[in-house]
């Protein structure tokens, strides 16, 4: 299991790769651009290859995140449209990362209902994914359940990339904090959340973990994450993810609230003591 976590771009994903290891990261997240916005972005193909290829020497799993405000399942035709350009220019930009690959927000049905945000989502997918040959998967992340959004249960999940005319270009990662709060599992129900992804063939397409706490109550359909061991979830039940055989080998990525990166160093040590059963420490 590579434990690690979010690390800003701003200066390059080459400075981003030297961050992450300079904290104790096996694995790190980047943004493929400004996650509050849609505009695109020129790729710096030397920095990446040099990036890159600093990864590939210190053994490092990168993942790579989609802007927030894209919708997979909006009605408007304009916002689609920007939706399946930003998107494919993002898939791009996580393969030029060598990303295993682009977490993507489940779709908004935004009061069309449950149905039509499928379809649309499903449609908007086929039509991301139609002239994608790279080897980099689209990773959809199950969600917490606020307002319209899709994507709660791990059975729908698989439901919509099997409903697409490309299931082998895309994958799941599996945000701790979301499904918490979407009421899907909690410390006493973790070995039926594993259950329930290998009996649904969700497991062997999981990519990669978000691993948070969360701020708010079990059931709770709020996004709000929290440092572990400090939330509603608690080290307990988190660590038991650390220590599950079907998930070893994963890229772990912390997405805790921190005011600076080098306080993910500190988190990180303390995933490690907790993979050793050291709940306390």
């Amino acid at each position: 299991m590579q434990l690690g976590c979010h690390i800003s771009v701003a200066k390059g994903f080459y400075k981003a790769s030297r961050r992450a290891w300079e904290l104790g990261a096996g694995s790190f997240q980047v943004f493929t651009k400004n996650p509050r916005g849609l505009r695109p972005k020129k790729l710096n193909v030397e920095d990446a290859e040099k990036g890159v290829e600093f990864c590939r020497e210190h053994q490092l799993k990168v993942v790579a995140h989609t802007p927030y405000i894209t919708n997979l399942s909006t009605p408007k035709e304009d916002l689609h449209e920007v939706t399946v350009r930003s998107i494919k220019e993002d898939l791009h930009i996580a393969e030029a990362y060598g990303a295993v690959g682009a977490v993507v927000h489940c779709g908004k049905h935004v009061g069309e209902g449950v149905k039509y945000g499928t379809r649309r989502m499903v449609e908007t997918l086929n039509e991301i994914l139609a002239e994608y040959e790279g080897k980099t998967r689209l990773l959809l992340e199950n969600t917490a359940g606020q307002g319209t959004e899709l994507g709660l249960d791990i059975k729908d999940l698989v439901q919509i990339r099997e409903a697409t005319d490309y299931p082998e270009k895309i994958g799941f990662c599996f945000d701790t904090c979301h499904a918490f709060a979407a009421g899907s599992w909690n410390g006493d129900t973790f070995d039926e959340l594993i259950a329930l992804m290998e009996e649904t063939g969700y497991i062997k397409d999981l990519v990669a973990i978000h691993f948070n706490d969360s701020k708010v109550p079990f059931g709770s359909r709020k996004d709000r994450h929290e440092k572990i061991g400090q939330g509603e979830i608690g080290a307990v039940a988190l660590s038991k993810f650390l220590r599950c055989s079907q998930l070893e080998g994963l890229p772990v990525v912390l997405e805790t609230p921190v005011k600076d990166e080098s306080e993910y160093e500190e988190e990180i040590s303390y995933l490690h003591q907790l993979k050793k059963g050291q709940e306390s420490a």
